[in-house]
């Protein structure tokens, strides 16, 4: 059955590499992005592309409105992120905080709000979460993403507990590092597989995260990263 989702921060890497599976999968997607860089990645896959920035509410709801009013209905979303501040710890500046905060938390929990009422009245749908390995093996590369990302875990247990009875899934995927970015022979050596993820293989999980065939698991953070994480 053709379905419909929506995927932010979908111009290039994991985002346009989900975007990309759903589409030639024979879904219809509707795409995400700050810059008119969307349009053209709409274009060339197949999808329909909507500018603006996960951290504004009033373009998260455009996102959500055109969807509606072009489909009828949203299936579900997978909620991706570009860009989140680096830097040593205690050289972060409040401001750095404020922004990963929005971008993480605030761009999900705006999403949240918007679908969950759709999915109410459907009677159900699916949330896939963009996050990383590094949200419970904490690294000091990215430290605002990885506590960020670590509360984003506790937020999707709280929103399943509440939402789970409607029928509406939400999972977090915890990939490693990915061939979006260039190869650190550092990260690389920590990788038992021995290589990177290709974003192709989180588009593929993502896609069946959404789909009936994980029909039973919710509230879940699960890890794609090669087995670089060693907590049991």
């Amino acid at each position: 059955m053709k379905k419909v989702y929506i995927v932010t921060a979908a111009s290039e890497g994991m985002g346009k590499a989900c975007a990309k599976e759903l589409a030639q999968s024979g879904h219809e997607v509707v795409i995400f992005s700050r810059t008119q860089k969307i349009l053209d990645v709409a274009s060339e896959i197949g999808a329909h592309g909507v500018v603006g920035s996960i951290t504004c509410k009033d373009d998260l709801k455009k996102l959500v409105d055109f969807t509606m009013e072009k489909f009828g209905r949203v299936d579900g979303a997978i909620n991706n992120a570009g860009y989140i501040p680096k830097g040593d710890l205690l050289e972060l500046s409040s401001e750095n905080w404020h922004e990963g905060l929005d971008i993480v938390i605030g761009s999900v929990d705006t999403m949240l709000k918007l679908l969950t009422p759709i999915f109410q009245a459907s009677g159900g749908g699916s949330i896939v979460n963009i996050s990383t390995f590094a949200a419970y093996e904490p690294s000091s590369v990215f430290p605002i993403s990885a506590c960020m990302r670590a509360a984003l875990g506790s937020y999707i247990k709280l929103y399943a507990d509440k939402y789970a009875k409607d029928g509406i899934r939400i999972n977090n995927i915890l990939p490693g590092f990915v061939n979006s970015k260039p190869v650190n022979e550092k990260f690389l050596n920590q990788i038992p597989m021995g290589r990177y993820g290709k974003v192709e293989e989180i588009a593929t999980f993502a896609k069946f995260l959404l789909s009936e065939e994980s029909s039973y698991m919710t509230g879940q953070n699960l890890r794609v990263d090669g087995g670089i994480t060693r907590s049991v």
